[in-house]
């Protein structure tokens, strides 16, 4: 395996407004870059191109320009470029919204996918001969959101703080990790982490947020590289419904958060070289793959419609991108918008690969992918959902379907003895 990376900063200038709580939430300060961090991969066969962007989301039209662009410059499929948003609420508005359509900034979408010819013309030339890890380890970092009550109404913790230590509904906690080893060495050079939190613990009241940031995300790169010397790319998860333990605490907290994570990291370092045969990709054989599944309209949407993008308008059935991208036995799958940590974890559940790794806001941006029972019980996340109470599963369905495609089988093999 060969990889060649690089980060492409893509900061706006203070007084853009950014896609916070508001629609025009105008930044007075900047505490951090924003950065497009870029990861190409090439098996001898296939070459791969991973993105994370630390940008709220963005439209499915816009994606699949940066991924036309992206393939053409590396000489591959569109199938094998992958991105995934952190959804950092810190940056600007690269998304068209329904209600306030006129915030969306079409000047730095030009500039953006500019940016993306530019960062992956300069890592073409840059290939370098690496071993290939995985590792997953769960890390205590993360809270869901929603606290259902024995009635199985649900209360939104960010509008009821006092609550927060009930908090008891599903987390994934999982940390997933590819690590790059320059060949036949001890030495890392890059580290993809994958992990499911809002990135809301930088975004305080107040100055906190106007403010410029790529949040807890952006912590991590920096104390990963200082640490091991190595580059590292974030990707989110399914954070619908995940936060910070101490989300809008400023940025003390996004460095506490990150400061965990790397700590993590770092394990998995120590651990996955010493114990190769556990660890190693041997044949990482990268494949792809795009499929599109079906979901109705919710005709009782709450917002009476006012969630869609106008490329949705005016359907009433919806067809929906998911990718797949898979390193050897490790699957990445792309979702449109903000998958809950529950349907998230259907899909690693049921998949065929040995770990499969979700990519947050990764093919289009069609608001919360809810589970049917959160319509049940309400919240946040369901007030904002734009499919009907089946398309979750419709999702969840599809992805597997998706998986089993992408590994090219029917059934999972029988294994050898477990190690009881």
């Amino acid at each position: 395996m060969k990889i060649a990376k690089n980060e492409q900063i893509i900061t706006p200038e203070v007084g853009t407004h950014i896609a916070g709580y508001g629609p025009c939430d105008e930044t007075f300060r900047k505490v951090g870059e924003l950065a497009v961090s870029m990861l190409a991969l090439d098996d001898g066969k296939n070459k791969a191109l991973i993105r994370g962007d630390a940008l709220i989301g963005m439209d499915e039209l816009l994606i699949d320009r940066i991924r036309r662009e992206a393939a053409e410059v590396l000489g591959t499929p569109e199938d094998f470029v992958i991105l995934s948003c952190t959804h950092t609420h810190e940056g600007p508005h690269t998304r068209t919204l329904a209600e306030r359509p006129e915030v969306f900034n079409a000047a730095y979408v030009e500039e953006l996918v500019r940016w993306t010819r530019e960062g992956v013309e300069k890592l073409k030339g840059n290939f370098l001969e690496v071993d290939t890890f995985f590792y997953s380890m769960k890390v205590d970092a993360n809270v869901n959101r929603r606290y259902v009550k024995r009635d199985n109404t649900a209360k939104f913790f960010p509008h009821c703080r006092d609550m927060e230590p009930l908090a008891d509904e599903f987390r994934d906690q999982e940390l997933g990790l590819l690590l790059f080893f320059k060949k036949n060495t001890r030495i890392p050079v890059e580290v993809l982490v994958n992990y499911a939190a809002h990135p809301l613990a930088a975004h305080a009241p107040g100055l906190g947020s106007h403010s410029i940031s790529p949040d807890y995300p952006g912590y991590l790169r920096q104390f990963v590289k200082y640490e091991s010397g190595a580059d590292c790319i974030f990707l989110s998860g399914a954070a619908g419904d995940m936060f910070p333990k101490e989300s809008e605490m400023g940025q003390g907290a996004a460095e506490r958060m990150a400061r965990q994570l790397c700590s993590a990291v770092m394990l998995a370092l120590c651990d996955a070289k010493r114990q190769p045969e556990r660890f190693r990709i041997d044949d990482p054989e990268l494949k792809a793959l795009r499929t599109r599944f079906e979901v109705n309209r919710r005709m009782d949407n709450p917002r009476k419609f006012g969630g869609l993008q106008p490329y949705y308008r005016g359907k009433d059935v919806f067809s929906l991108p998911l990718q797949f991208l898979s390193v050897g036995d490790i699957a990445f799958v792309g979702v449109p918008g903000e998958l809950l940590a529950e349907l998230g974890q259907e899909i690693k559940w049921h998949s065929p690969f040995r770990k499969t790794f979700i990519l947050y806001g990764s093919t289009a941006y069609f608001d919360y992918l809810c589970h049917g029972n959160a319509l049940v019980s309400g919240g946040y996340e369901a007030w904002c959902q734009l499919f009907d109470s089946r398309g979750g599963l419709k999702l969840v369905n599809a992805a597997v379907d998706g998986l089993y495609q992408l590994k090219g089988i029917d059934a999972i093999p029988s294994l050898p003895e477990a190690d009881f």
